[in-house]
């Protein structure tokens, strides 16, 4: 579960990113967030994972007030969250199981469950024939493919997606959201910053919308709202 009580965040340069956010994601939900550019989405997420620290509030994530987690231990925070990213930010000198094995050796699981792991989330996203091959030689759709398999390898309780579809055609893009409706399906959370009004329109979750640093709107089953 992820929550935020009167959340502020000021970046040093006097910029009002958030301003007063009050919100509650509860396990298993799918939500949106939209809202123009420079409204404030990505302050929002980035201050789930603890990439941002709010300036006033609380960020709970899982019951854990994240402001006051050393940053020491912030890698143990993020065990049960996995981020996709739009460019991928996969390692190009590793191949795709490398990729994604390379997540459970960051949290030291043991050595004998990695292989079979890796296997069944690469063989969840489609990719288990392409395995071996490096990041230079899958397409876009594939690379986020495997970025999403790193993402949930080590079973997380929820999912940020950040602009996932950004840098993919409609095809893979549209791939790409049926893996992510199925990954909820099987009960991880999913919280998905995105301008695809397609995709929200058409795929219809909770909405969550973002302007000037505050939250316009939060509905389930709501529609993007904005123009392309």
């Amino acid at each position: 579960m992820i929550e935020m009580h009167d959340v502020w965040k000021v970046y040093p340069n006097g910029v009002e990113a958030l301003r007063g956010i009050d919100v509650r994601i509860d396990q298993g939900e799918f939500v949106y967030i939209v809202g123009p550019s420079g409204a404030g989405k990505s302050s929002f997420i980035k201050l789930m994972y603890r990439e941002e620290k709010p300036t006033h509030g609380v960020v709970l994530i899982n019951g854990v007030n994240v402001k006051r987690v050393r940053d020491w231990k912030i890698p143990h925070v993020r065990r049960k969250i996995g981020v996709v990213f739009q460019d991928f930010k996969l390692l190009p000198h590793m191949t795709a199981f490398e990729n994604v094995a390379f997540a459970m050796e960051a949290i030291e699981s043991p050595r004998r469950k990695i292989k079979p792991r890796v296997q069944e989330v690469l063989e969840l996203v489609g990719l288990v024939d392409r395995m071996h091959a490096l990041p230079s030689q899958l397409s876009g759709g594939e690379q986020q493919r495997v970025a999403i398999a790193r993402a949930i390898v080590n079973n997380p309780s929820f999912v940020i997606a950040d602009e996932p579809t950004g840098n993919l055609d409609p095809e893979n893009s549209w791939d790409i959201m049926y893996l992510l409706e199925e990954i909820n399906r099987r009960g991880t959370t999913i919280v998905m910053a995105t301008h695809n009004k397609e995709i929200v329109n058409t795929l219809r979750q909770r909405v969550i919308a973002i302007e000037q640093g505050v939250i316009v709107r939060d509905e389930i089953g709501g529609e993007y709202g904005y123009e392309d």
